[in-house]
């Protein structure tokens, strides 16, 4: 193989060669069909240890060698990449390669050697191993670990402690399986009590300092710990900032004028963007009696974030806004988020707009989309428009209420006909707001008020995203769909188990339609437990995911949607706007050709939606956490969010706030979990713990470090046995209050 010295070369052949190979080859067996000799075996040996470290390879039996993705030659070997840990500490991983044609399982990790368990090299997200398939569920694979791919030297965060010896630097995520190392004073040299560094220890147990983050105690540095965990970009290139702040409002052109129509923007009194603004008037037409025209205007991004360039690079990479409670890490630079895509009152703003005829019934009769410039009339809040419609206008909504605020609300009736006849699910589940004074420092934990307002919106912005869809359909050009694929049929037949015990009945069939659900949201409105079913439903929906295969919208009840109204905060939305643009010829900022990568970017921003929901509840926790943490001792009134066979999720509903029962804290009896009814029940009091039980517990310990909160039950269990028996029964309970 004198000739054949490029390594670039070699690997594709190596790869091609075992990929066909109906059986393992070993590496001599590999050299042999390549006619690799000599000097050239060396570059061989590399190639494949790249191979194997990257996962394309894995080494079976006997040293031989077989492509990661062919199962049946690796006799269900399988690389895969840890994704996620769960609340009961388990590792989930996903395969790093799958045939394009089936979708991927889900791998539950259930055996592991006590290295990959424990320490420094324990396994977490981004870890790659080798795993073999122990048992195949309907929802999940569980599988065990051979081995692990690459000795990555994994970035630790955590804070800093001084002591006579230097210092000791404590994990702060209750997740993290290393939990902590200590320095020597060398090491600890300018550390101070309470930083928070990020290290590494490597193979030798040696301490290598990073950064420090900041103090612990420092308002902003939960979001921070949170943006690292999750690997946030939060950072612009200059580049990219610099093209943002070039951007200035077109000119009109070929532009539709909508400047003299009244239209504008209702968002939340905390909101730090406004790319959305509505309008809408009784339709004059004898042919819709009772009908209404009405215009969804959105902020043109397109225009400023041209593709291929490197803002628009910064942005794909961000895929969407991250929203904490103290502060947004935007997709783009605050030039056009905060300015020129932000449509502030009386000044112009380029725009996409949908034109909409819509009948007394909710029905979108006709469309069109626009490219335009507009200028909104004001700025309203949810509440300013609640209260102006329930009697109470202010100063800004009063000259607005009766050729503004009404027409919107008198669309927004007919949208909502239209909704309860397609059955789309009702589930309102509530969201909670932390509250800072002028200094940043948490004051309150509340929920947030829901309005028909809030409702306003919500479908315009539906039937705006419909239409985007069905036009991109219309001109067969590709779409950046939102799918919600019908729920598994393994969680519905848990939630049907479930359901019985409270004598509700969900229909036999596999695939229950929205309307079913809600018929069991409704019977069990008001009731104590209506908060548990709704969870429960929620948890056997399927995850709504970005894709350019259209498989409609299960809890929407609609064939054809796509996001098109958020393209400031979503890259999925300047996707579909890209594609409006070239498909109705709409000027400058649409895509060149047709874009044939949409599978593997809707991937892409399915995973950058599920990190940032992920960091923003870590936060939420770490901010509740913290509003407790001043209440040990204290006895709440809780309810129990989760049951595992490790014990009982409880929360103290004033706040929120998330804690764990341990199973061994349950000492007065022998507890099993029942995972069909989602309970622990005790063998000998026949005792039950029940998810949506409201219970008492003491809160225990407030770990705002490791983000965490324990709970002790307050039990009161029936006293049944020999006066002996009950005597060391009370005096367990009495432990236990």
């Amino acid at each position: 193989m004198s000739h054949k010295n490029n390594q670039e070369e070699l690997r594709e052949w190596v790869i091609s060669l075992i990929n066909k190979s109906d059986h393992p080859l070993t590496k001599n067996e590999i050299a042999k069909q390549l006619n690799i000799k000599g000097s050239d075996r060396m570059a061989l040996k590399e190639i494949l240890s790249s191979l194997q470290s990257e996962g394309d390879l894995i080494k079976g039996s006997r040293r031989k060698l077989v492509s990661s993705v062919n199962q049946k030659l690796g006799k269900g070997l399988i690389a895969a990449e840890v994704v996620d840990v769960t609340e009961d500490g388990d590792l989930i991983a996903a395969p790093l390669e799958w045939p394009k044609d089936q979708v991927p399982p889900r791998l539950r990790i259930v055996e592991m050697r006590r290295s990959h368990a424990e320490g420094r090299s324990a396994l977490g997200p981004t870890s790659r191993v080798v795993i073999r398939v122990v048992k195949q569920l309907a929802h999940e694979w569980q599988v065990s670990v051979v081995r692990r791919l690459v000795r990555d030297t994994k970035k630790h965060l955590g804070i800093f402690q001084p002591n006579r010896k230097g210092g000791y630097i404590s994990s702060i995520n209750r997740k993290d399986v290393f939990r902590g190392v200590h320095v020597t004073a060398e090491d600890a040299q300018g550390l101070e009590a309470g930083d928070i560094v990020q290290y590494t220890v490597d193979h030798g147990h040696h301490f290598h300092f990073i950064k420090v983050l900041g103090k612990f105690d420092d308002p902003y540095m939960f979001s921070e710990i949170a943006i690292y965990h999750q690997e946030i970009p939060s950072e612009f290139s200059q580049e990219a900032i610099e093209i943002a702040k070039k951007g200035k409002v077109p000119p009109l052109g070929d532009r539709a004028d909508f400047r003299s129509i009244p239209l504008v923007t209702i968002d939340g009194e905390d909101a730090r963007d406004f790319d959305d603004a509505v309008w809408a008037e009784a339709d004059t037409d004898e042919r819709n009696q009772g009908g209404w025209r009405a215009i969804v205007a959105i902020a043109d991004v397109s225009y400023y974030v041209r593709a291929g360039s490197p803002l628009d690079f910064e942005a794909k990479i961000r895929g969407n806004s991250v929203y904490f409670p103290d502060r947004v890490v935007p997709m783009l630079p605050e030039a056009l988020s905060n300015e020129m895509c932000s449509l502030k009152p009386d000044e112009d703003r380029a725009c996409m707009a949908i034109e909409m005829i819509i009948s007394a019934q909710g029905k979108i009769k006709s469309f069109r989309v626009k490219r335009g410039l507009m200028r909104s009339q004001a700025r309203l809040t949810y509440t300013q428009v609640q209260a102006a419609m329930d009697g109470n206008p202010d100063h800004i909504t009063q000259p607005l209420l009766q050729n503004v605020i009404h027409p919107l609300y008198g669309v927004y009736k007919s949208l909502l006909k239209a909704r309860t006849q397609r059955g789309t699910l009702d589930l309102d589940m509530p969201e909670r707001q932390i509250v800072f004074d002028q200094k940043g420092r948490m004051v309150d934990i509340r929920l947030r008020e829901r309005f028909d307002s809030h409702r306003l919106i919500e479908e315009l912005m539906i039937a705006a995203n419909v239409c985007a869809a069905k036009t991109l359909i219309a001109k067969n050009w590709p779409c950046m769909f939102r799918v919600h694929d019908k729920p598994d049929p393994m969680r519905v037949a848990n939630l049907r188990q479930f359901l019985k015990q409270y004598k509700l009945n969900l229909t036999k069939s596999v695939h229950p339609t929205p309307g079913q659900y809600n018929d069991i949201l409704h019977q069990v409105d008001g009731r104590p437990y209506s908060r548990t079913v709704s969870e429960l439903v929620l948890r056997s929906m399927a995850q709504a995911q970005y894709s350019p295969n259209n498989l409609g919208h299960f809890g929407l009840s609609l064939a054809h949607y796509a996001h098109f109204t958020s393209p400031i905060r979503r890259y999925s939305d300047l996707i579909v706007h890209r594609n409006l643009i070239a498909a109705l010829n709409l000027g400058e900022g649409g895509y060149d050709c047709k874009p044939d990568d949409l599978e593997g970017i809707g991937q892409h921003l399915s995973e950058t939606e599920r990190r940032a929901a992920t960091a923003e509840r870590e936060v939420v926790d770490r901010f509740t956490i913290s509003f407790v943490a001043n209440n040990v001792g204290k006895e709440f009134d809780v309810a129990i969010v989760g049951v595992n066979r490790h014990g009982l999720f409880l929360e103290i509903e004033e706040s929120g706030a998330e804690g764990f029962v341990p199973m061994r804290s349950l000492d007065w009896d022998h507890f099993s979990f029942d995972e069909a009814n989602y309970r622990l029940v005790g063998h000998r009091t026949k005792s039950s713990y029940q998810l949506g039980q409201k219970v008492r517990a003491i809160l225990v310990d407030a770990e705002v470090q490791t983000n965490s909160l324990s709970f002790r039950l307050v039990s009161d269990i029936p006293v049944k046995e020999s006066k002996k028996g009950s005597r060391k029964q009370a005096a367990r309970c009495k432990r236990q209050k």
